[in-house]
Formats: structure tokens, sequence, C-alpha cells
């Protein structure tokens, strides 16, 4: 694996993101670069920073009632819905609390909520937290997929995103491809570092990476 890189955020410099380059495959395109969220995601203190940057992007007028969790960001997910509460973020369930939530996914890699969460999602204002957004198809299926369990999308946030704006609703994102200048995602079929016979150094999805 190639030398880690460290990007720190311009507005928030104690939230740190690694970057790896290369040729990597994820579940819906070819990049390369690999995101390393590892330590951001697990780490409390990298976590705590992460969901503060995150919501010091809402204003008091935002209704959050759950926040739904991809890519294994549960614990960030935990942290800023702590900090929303703090900050006075509205939320219209009985007990004035945020809910933190992650679906489960079917093998056509649809969200699925287990009748014991749905009511966590069926009439609530959602936030959708995740890692990292390359092509923005991730996204787009989760918001079609709280939609499709009767929730209302209040936001979406990301850690990284190549997107700005994923089913009409803007992305509030901490880094983006002005952090990565040369960041490029690929469709499998068109991946010049395919046709330039350039080895694939690993294959990562929402969990991590598996070198080859």
């Amino acid at each position: 694996m190639n030398e880690i890189t460290k990007i720190r955020s311009k507005h928030f410099p104690d939230v740190v993101l690694k970057i790896i380059p290369g040729h990597f495959v994820t579940p819906n395109s070819h990049i390369n670069y690999y995101i390393d969220m590892t330590t951001m995601k697990a780490r409390q203190s990298e976590a705590k920073a992460a969901a503060r940057a995150l919501a010091a992007e809402y204003v008091n007028s935002t209704i959050v009632d759950t926040i739904v969790c991809l890519d294994g960001t549960q614990v960030i997910g935990a942290y800023l819905a702590d900090e929303l509460t703090v900050a006075g973020i509205q939320s219209m369930n009985s007990h004035k609390t945020i809910y933190v939530a992650t679906p489960e996914y079917d093998t056509q890699g649809q969200m699925i909520f287990r009748d014991n969460i749905r009511m966590m999602i069926e009439g609530k204002h959602v936030l959708i937290l995740l890692a990292s957004a390359t092509t923005g198809n991730t996204l787009s299926r989760a918001v079609r997929g709280v939609q499709y369990y009767g929730g209302n999308v209040s936001g979406i946030s990301a850690i990284f995103s190549a997107a700005y704006k994923v089913e009409n609703i803007p992305v509030n994102y901490l880094f983006s491809m002005s952090d990565i200048p040369d960041y490029a995602s690929y469709t499998p079929d068109n991946c010049p570092m395919c046709r330039n016979s350039q080895k694939i150094d690993a294959l990562c999805n929402g969990f991590g990476f598996s070198e080859l």
C-alpha cells in the first residue's frame, strides 16, 4: 500500500482526513484515492471532533428526529446527536431526543429497516450520515430508502463527498474535491487505470479495504 497523506479541514483543523493514492475498487466505481476514516469512526476524540464540525453547519430551525448512520459512522452519529441537542436542534420525538439508527441491506443493496426500527423512520425528520460519497449512488439509494419507509430527509452529512447535491438535497460535507484536486472516480467500464493495466491495490467499501 502506498504512503498515507494527511489533510486537515480548512475550517476545523482538529479534523484530519487520511488519503492513500492508488487504484481502488468500490461497489460503485474505481477511484484513485482511498480515503481512510478508520480512526475517525472509531477513536473517541476524532469522532467527537468530526461530529462537532458537522453540527456547526446546521441552524436552530433544522428539525432532526433520527440520524441514519451509513458506512460504520455510528460513533460519529452518536456524538452528532449530542452536539445537535446541545446546539438546540429541535426534535419532534416525544422524549425530545434524537434516535441513532443503522439500516440493513438486501441482496440488491436496498436499505431495510426492521419493524422494531421503523418507528424511528416513519414520520420522522431524518438526517443521513455517511463517511464518503464518491458517485452519489449510495446517497440516492439512502434518500429513497428513508422516503420509502415514510421518513422525511431533513439533511445529508458526509465526511468527504464528491457530490454537492443528491436528490435535490444539499450535502453538508467536511472535505470535498477541492481538498483533493486530482481525486477521480470512474465507472468500471471507463477506468483509465484499468486501460493502462495499473494493478488494483485493494477492494474497498464502507467497512474498509482488502489488499489484493
